[in-house]
């Protein structure tokens, strides 16, 4: 079984930076696009930003733009998320997810499998 595990998440005052890492097992045989999602208490769950399997399409919500960075290393089958400038508002639980349509404009979880079991971000003002 394909397994999606992430790390990283903490308490951080505003301004400050994190980094998510999340690792799909090696079981999986097929390079997949990965993705973060967050959860604030109250709120639906959000598409952050994407990647997809050779790394040209990324993908970032309007709200991270320019504070936040997706990249991946394909030889340890690892995504990373590095957030910088976080805010009280990027506060939420975040996802990682595998098997995604991720392009320059768009990214989607069209399957309820591969998906991690989420690190918690609070950043406090």
């Amino acid at each position: 079984q394909v397994q999606v595990v992430e790390s990283g998440g903490g308490l951080v005052q505003a301004g400050g930076s994190l980094r998510l890492s999340c690792t799909v097992s090696e079981l999986a045989r097929v390079v997949y696009n990965l993705g973060w999602f967050r959860q604030a208490p109250g709120k639906e769950r959000e598409g952050v930003s994407c990647i997809s399997a050779n790394g040209r399409g990324i993908w970032y919500t309007d709200s991270v733009k320019g504070r936040f960075a997706i990249s991946r290393d394909n030889r340890k089958n690892t995504v990373y998320l590095q957030m910088n400038s976080l805010q009280p508002e990027d506060t939420a639980m975040y996802y990682c997810a595998a098997d995604l349509v991720c392009t320059n404009s768009h990214m989607r979880k069209d399957t309820s499998d591969l998906w991690g079991q989420g690190t918690q971000v609070t950043v406090s003002s």
